[in-house]
């Protein structure tokens, strides 16, 4: 009964996968590639985790343990694009699986991806038809067509990812230039092929160092030179060859990220004692060529143990690495999801400011100070912002805190002008590794406002400072975490206006007042760069959020005795600036790239609701606390204390 068991246990861990937990901005992930990528084309012939399970197959990795043993009881380890479907709430099942689904359980996926495959069959698996083979000139041959014959025009939601060149580098078909030019024409070939049939988000992987393998280390320091200098030159040729080709391409320095690693292993988990370049953990023969098992580690020690080395045999990642590799590009396409939320955190400083003038208006409604007489106040006030975890929203929260001052002058019977302005710290902390992002906002409003009998208005104009002194993206690599760094600054400014009319009359104690409302905002931030030039470090272009917004409402406020009375407000408003904002950005290390990627998608509409309370102290001195929210699946509370004065 072993059998049905596990294969009841793949089925509850592919019903367990993110894809059911979380949207995300993209539809499906998509895969072209070789033994790095490929998530089991192959079977994993004599396992009896074979049929039925959706995990299954052959990958180039290790096993998930606690054996590690060939011996069918255990499944291979993910590969990188598995573990980066998993964290994208996806799915990267193989595509053409070597033995019929009736047999497998395995329907097919999107992942084309098969080892061995050089850059020519890559190119084919994208658009040839009957493109994509596995297992060419061995049993169990099967053929697909490549991706493009069937699907012409493609899902513009959907995520591709295209890696390749190993294979070419280990069997002489790059040997120079000219040669390396050619390997990489042909996965340009296939990006553009994917752009022209309506792709809008392409990872493009580079090489990794082929010379630094244990393979090549085996085959001596001649194969080692010769390789290296290869991987470099098809690096280079693919570089210049997406740089002319451009669209909206991710290109990824994943030869960078395995060098920082290698430079501080111990911080990754591995064993900085071991010369991870010569053993691996396998030691199983790759084409013929063995490679050391590391007597410590290796699957034949008594502590063996794959996340302790970087390879799993002569040439391909062990687990641990695969991790960081997936943990390297997911930090990539969710960075937008938290650096587009920095305009968030002005607008919430913003509508806090705006928050405390209409709570010290509506205090102030049918009882202004005299005619030439000025009235005070100074405020302090907090507040909290929540992210809910959406599409392309990471979740999160934003607390400030703040004081504001302001004064107004009663000019006629009419009018009253104002000025106020508001100083504000905010912190947001968001995202898995909880990144954190502070700014500084610095607010000045200028208003007027109009009261005739039962009508009313209020109108203001605001101008601000954004100072984001600190901005700090963290992440998971691996077993660690990484830190980002950045600084920026940026401006604002808004106009704001209601107007509503009384229909309570003056004898009843009460003031309720229908309103509508207008306001519009513009929150510009400067692009800046993370600091360094580190594979993981980006850089982001200017951000703008417009801010178009219609108001419907309703004002109450009631008298309990001559010195308290109760207020309160709710509102509706539609916003018309909701379509999703795309971030431009691209890695520091990366010479020449940029790309959009999307972030935060403003709500189409917004409740408003507040309640306060006013209490005079004195004839002319009145203190004033009050709690606003504002929000849907966003949401935005605040509370103010202030104190007011006429003079």
């Amino acid at each position: 009964m072993t059998f049905p068991i596990k294969a009841l246990t793949a089925a509850v861990l592919l019903a367990g996968l993110p894809a059911a937990a979380h949207a995300m901005p993209y539809s499906q992930l998509i895969i072209f590639g070789d033994s790095l990528s490929d998530s089991g084309q192959f079977p994993d012939i004599g396992s009896p985790l074979l049929a039925g399970n959706p995990t299954g197959g052959t990958r180039f990795t290790n096993r998930t343990g606690p054996t590690y043993r060939h011996n069918g009881s255990e499944y291979y380890a993910e590969v990188s694009t598995q573990r980066l479907a998993g964290l994208l709430g996806l799915q990267a099942l193989p595509s053409t699986p070597v033995l019929p689904q009736v047999l497998t359980g395995n329907p097919d996926g999107t992942n084309y991806a098969v080892g061995g495959y050089e850059t020519a069959a890559i190119l084919a698996s994208v658009k040839d038809p009957g493109g994509s083979v596995v297992n060419a000139g061995g049993p169990f041959v099967r053929t697909r067509n490549g991706y493009l014959v069937d699907v012409p025009r493609v899902d513009p939601n959907a995520l591709f990812y295209v890696n390749g060149g190993g294979n070419d580098v280990r069997n002489g078909v790059v040997v120079d230039q000219a040669s390396a030019a050619v390997s990489a024409s042909n996965l340009v070939a296939a990006v553009a092929a994917l752009q022209a049939a309506g792709a809008r988000a392409i990872i493009v992987s580079d090489l990794p160092d082929v010379g630094m393998t244990p393979e090549s280390a085996m085959l001596g320091a001649g194969t080692v030179a010769t390789r290296s200098a290869n991987s470099a030159l098809f690096n280079q040729a693919l570089n210049a060859q997406l740089s002319a080709l451009g669209g909206n391409l991710v290109r990824l320095n994943v030869r960078g990220l395995l060098a920082e690693v290698q430079g501080d292993l111990a911080a990754y988990g591995f064993d900085p004692s071991v010369v991870q370049t010569a053993v691996c953990f396998d030691g199983a023969p790759i084409a013929g060529v063995n490679c050391n098992a590391d007597p410590t580690w290796g699957i034949a020690s008594l502590s063996a143990d794959p996340s302790k080395l970087l390879f799993n045999d002569g040439i391909h990642p062990s687990g641990a690495t695969q991790q960081i590799t997936a943990d390297y590009i997911y930090s990539i396409l969710s960075a937008p999801w938290e650096v587009s939320l920095l305009p968030e955190m002005a607008m919430a400083s913003l509508n806090g400011h705006q928050q405390q003038l209409r709570s010290e208006w509506q205090a102030d409604r049918g009882a202004w100070q005299a005619v030439g007489q000025w009235r005070s106040f100074v405020g302090a006030s907090g507040q909290r912002q929540q992210f809910e975890r959406g599409e392309a929203v990471a979740s999160g929260d934003s607390d400030g805190l703040g004081v504001n001052l302001g004064s107004s002058y009663r000019l006629s019977e009419q009018w009253r002008l104002g000025l106020a302005l508001g100083l504000q710290q905010q912190t947001l902390e968001v995202g898995a590794a909880d990144s954190e992002y502070d700014l500084r906002s610095y607010l000045l409003s200028a208003f007027a406002q109009y009261q005739q009998d039962r009508l009313w208005a209020d109108a203001s104009l605001s101008l601000g400072h954004l100072d984001y002194s600190d901005l700090n993206r963290q992440f998971a690599l691996g077993v660690t975490e990484r830190s980002e760094k950045g600084d920026s600054d940026g401006q604002l400014w808004a106009l704001s206006g209601r107007l509503g009319y009384d229909l309570a009359n003056a004898d009843t104690g009460w003031r309720v007042s229908p309103f509508i409302s207008a306001d519009y905002a513009k929150v510009d931030v400067d692009g800046y760069r993370e600091r360094g030039s580190s594979s993981t470090a980006l850089n982001y272009d200017d951000q703008q959020r417009d801010s178009t917004r219609l108001g419907l409402g309703l004002q109450a406020n009631y008298r309990l005795s001559p010195a308290t009375q109760v207020f309160a407000e709710i509102a509706r408003e539609r916003e018309f600036e909701d379509d999703s904002r795309d971030l431009r950005m691209g890695l520091n290390s990366v010479a020449g790239n940029s790309f959009e990627l999307q972030g935060h998608t403003p709500a189409s509409g917004q409740t408003l609701a507040g309640v306060g309370i006013s209490h005079a102290l004195a004839e002319e001195l009145q203190l004033r606390a009050a709690y606003q929210f504002r929000g849907t699946d966003d949401r935005q509370h605040g509370v103010n204390l202030s104190l007011s004065w006429d003079w």
